[in-house]
């Protein structure tokens, strides 16, 4: 990690425990510590155990890409994948720094820059079509609660699934109408180049084109390969399945019961979407907000209900960073040369 990143991480550090803080304002510490000690550390496992699962699971859509191509492309790298990508998510406007960080991850690994670009955009081709599915499932089970309890960040939610859909739209732009896709997207980023020096620009304008072309070449080898996708789908969606039930199972743990399973899901997909709508990396302030209306219909307890949201924001958002850091320290293992038919 750069200095620039550490100071990154420092900050999100600083920021999520001053927001920890603030929600503490107006609980009770001795029933928030008593709520803690008092907590059933089964289902706190169960929750923990989800979170592994969804960056394991991650690692295992990164194995299947990877199987025809690098057969010795390991496990050991594969799983080491998920946590870089959060720890990058993590520190960076946007979640925008997740994809480099995996980028670099594997060239680490000996695997071709092109391969390994191509390998990371269809996971995030699969993943954000995995989550407008699960959104549009969500949204008919529990918008109406979503726009009763937070009201004008309702549109919020809207507005985030529309960009997720956008780009899922624009891929498959990219896939079936490649040269019209093209000539558009060089059209569209023209009035870029009012603000930007020339040289930037030319050089925003390449890296666009040639992941378009990336891409699309990437997209003819999947189209025959539809048992493949198929496959990497259904791991998408147990993947995303075990992330969006963690803030049931830490409910439970506090001794919450007659909870909807299928609303504590939809909730925190509505969530979800509204956290990729912050600019503050991770979403800082809109998540723990998000949560606490929400979910202050199922926890009635004030100081059960900031724990809730401390414990939920540990395991989805530090826990992964934390893991990141530990991956950062991993030694990859290399592809044999002779393997390569890059």
């Amino acid at each position: 990690m750069s200095r620039k990143n550490w100071i990154a991480l420092v900050v999100m550090m600083l920021i999520g425990g001053g927001i920890i803080i603030y929600s503490l304002r107006t609980v009770n510490l001795h029933l928030l510590v008593r709520d803690f000690f008092t907590l059933n550390w089964g289902w706190m496992l169960v929750a923990l155990i989800c979170i592994c699962l969804y960056l394991g699971l991650e690692g295992v859509v990164v194995k299947i890409f990877m199987n025809n191509r690098h057969p010795d492309f390991t496990w050991k790298d594969a799983l080491r994948l998920p946590p870089i990508e959060q720890l990058f998510n993590g520190i960076t406007p946007f979640s925008t720094g997740g994809q480099p960080a995996q980028l670099i991850a594997m060239l680490q690994c000996g695997v071709d820059g092109g391969l390994a670009s191509s390998v990371l955009l269809m996971k995030f081709v699969v993943f954000q079509a995995m989550i407008v599915i699960n959104f549009l499932i969500s949204l008919l089970i529990g918008f109406h609660f979503i726009a009763e309890k937070l009201h004008a960040l309702s549109l919020l939610v809207i507005l985030g699934f529309m960009i997720h859909l956008g780009v899922i739209l624009g891929l498959l732009l990219v896939m079936y109408w490649y040269n019209f896709t093209k000539r558009a997207m060089n059209i569209l980023i023209r009035p870029c180049g009012w603000f930007m020096r020339t040289e930037r620009y030319e050089r925003m304008r390449v890296t666009l084109n040639e992941k378009v072309d990336s891409f699309y070449q990437e997209s003819l080898r999947i189209k025959q390969e539809y048992r493949k996708m198929a496959k990497v789908c259904v791991v998408t969606l147990f993947q995303l399945f075990f992330y969006y039930a963690i803030p049931y199972f830490i409910m439970l743990a506090l001794g919450v019961h007659g909870m909807n399973f299928i609303m504590v899901l939809s909730l925190h997909v509505l969530i979800f979407m509204i956290i990729s709508l912050f600019p503050i990396p991770g979403g800082a302030g809109g998540a723990e907000y998000s949560f606490s209306v929400l979910f202050a219909s199922f926890i009635g307890s004030g100081s059960k209900l900031v724990l809730a949201m401390i414990l939920w924001r540990l395991l989805t958002y530090y826990f992964g960073m934390i893991a990141g850091m530990v991956a950062l320290f991993v030694k990859p293992d290399k592809i044999k040369r002779d393997v390569e038919g890059e």
